[in-house]
């Protein structure tokens, strides 16, 4: 025996031992010499013909999905069975095999339904999933993936990341570019609790063997949110052998988690260890640049029209969840149509607040300065200056009012940042801006204005 043959087999025993109680093994695999593999023949020797036969009748499924993986298609298998063991005699059985694509799990023919609902949502496509840096990666593989299922080095494709990110859309995308590409392919989405319901269904009434047929009958599977199989132990091992036979047959999964295959809990090792074999592809909560394309985009499919300050206003703070961002565009929609009321940042900044907390912006007194500075045009300078000009006065007075309401300064620290002036001065225009405000509509507007800018 060759030490490249024993490498092998025991790449082979490994597998047959993760797919089979510890007996089972024991008894029929662990005895087994590997004597030759030459001219794409395997020789195999074993105690007596009755181990060959057993073997023959009960695990060849396994045995040769397992050495066509190790040895390669095409790779025949024949046993050597001791007659004597103390002459050595011995003769030779050659195997019946099994088919390329072995079901290591159930020995029944496959009963294939030629038509059958594959649970897409067609809604999710990639022309639908906004590009951006945060989900680069996932969607790369994504669409090598669908060009070419099952035969890429992301098989399965992990994605991963937290609720809202866009797991699903992108899993379902690649599920529809394949039946774009490739009509024929039978591509099933079920999310991980469905799957539990139905395997549950099926060992209530004694139908685990369709269950298997049907699921191992698919050319690619995705399976929404895996975590959901944590503790399942039953419905975990029957994952386990579907995962390995579509795995085998070069047929192409898809998972989605919540979280990486290394913080998935009460998940069996032999399940992680195969989460791990593709690629693990993070989907990192959406940036500013991505939340914007995405309003964009999804205003331009609905139709809606929004001012650059309400877009931007909502991309700064909606920042977890794309569906956050899909709600607070219907939610601003309905408002509006409701109301007949424009939709501007404050019905923005209403509607928002009803989804996610709304991180208050920390305005400085430079940038009161910046922006009265900018609506007077007028120079800072001049603002901070002993220039009694009356264009130069009223924007002194509207820095002075708006610092003393948007920020926490005592009125001596206004003085201090406006020019160093008195406690008295900035009472004075505190005082006499509010009395203004009273009877000029015009400087309300203004006053509004002004904040708004500086608050969004």
């Amino acid at each position: 025996m060759t030490q490249e043959l024993q490498q092998k087999w025991g790449q082979c025993q490994t597998i047959l031992a993760d797919n089979l109680t510890g007996s089972a093994y024991q008894t029929w695999f662990a005895p087994i010499i590997p004597l030759q593999f030459e001219n794409g023949v395997l020789v195999l020797q074993v105690k007596s013909q009755f181990v060959a036969e057993y073997i023959e009748e009960n695990y060849i499924q396994l045995l040769s999905a397992t050495i066509l993986r190790v040895f390669g298609q095409g790779t025949k298998l024949e046993y050597r069975v001791l007659i004597d063991s103390v002459s050595g005699a011995s003769t030779m059985l050659p195997s019946a095999g099994a088919p390329a694509h072995a079901n290591p799990i159930n020995n029944a023919p496959k009963q294939y339904v030629e038509h059958f609902d594959t649970q897409l949502n067609t809604l999710y496509t990639f022309d639908s999933f906004v590009a951006g840096e945060p989900n680069k990666l996932a969607r790369t593989a994504g669409i090598a993936i669908a060009k070419q299922p099952g035969y890429t080095a992301f098989n399965p494709l992990f994605i991963y990341g937290g609720s809202g990110v866009g797991k699903t859309h992108l899993a379902n995308a690649i599920g529809n570019q394949i039946q774009t590409l490739t009509p024929s392919a039978r591509v099933l989405y079920v999310s991980a609790n469905t799957f539990k319901l139905q395997y549950q269904e099926a060992a209530r009434t004694n139908h685990i063997p369709d269950f298997l047929n049907f699921y191992q009958s698919v050319d690619v599977l995705i399976v929404d949110d895996i975590q959901y199989l944590a503790g399942l132990k039953g419905t975990q091992d029957t994952f386990f052998h579907i995962f390995n036979y579509l795995q085998q047959s070069r047929k192409q999964l898809i998972l989605t988690s919540d979280r990486p295959p290394i913080e998935l809990k009460d998940i069996e090792e032999r399940l992680l260890t195969r989460f791990k074999w593709g690629l693990s592809a993070e989907i990192k909560h959406p940036d500013y640049q991505l939340r914007k394309n995405i309003l964009l985009s999804k205003m331009r499919r609905d139709g809606i029209s929004l001012t650059d300050d309400v877009v931007d206003f909502i991309a700064s703070n909606v920042r977890q969840s794309v569906r956050d961002l899909e709600g607070i565009l219907a939610s601003l929609l309905a408002h509006s149509t409701l109301t007949d009321r424009e939709i501007d940042v404050k019905l923005a900044e209403q509607v928002v607040s009803h989804i996610v907390a709304i991180q208050p912006k920390k305005i400085t007194v430079g940038d009161v300065l910046g922006a009265v500075a900018e609506h007077y045009n007028v120079p800072e300078k001049s603002i901070l200056s002993a220039n009694r000009s009356r264009e130069v006065s009223n924007a002194r007075h509207m820095a002075i009012y708006l610092t003393k309401e948007l920020t926490d300064h005592s009125l001596t620290e206004i003085g201090f940042k406006m020019g160093r002036r008195t406690h008295a001065t900035v009472l004075h225009s505190i005082a006499l801006m509010k009395e203004k405000l009273e009877f000029d509509p015009v400087l309300r507007q203004t006053v509004e204005q002004i904040e708004s800018a500086l608050r969004y």
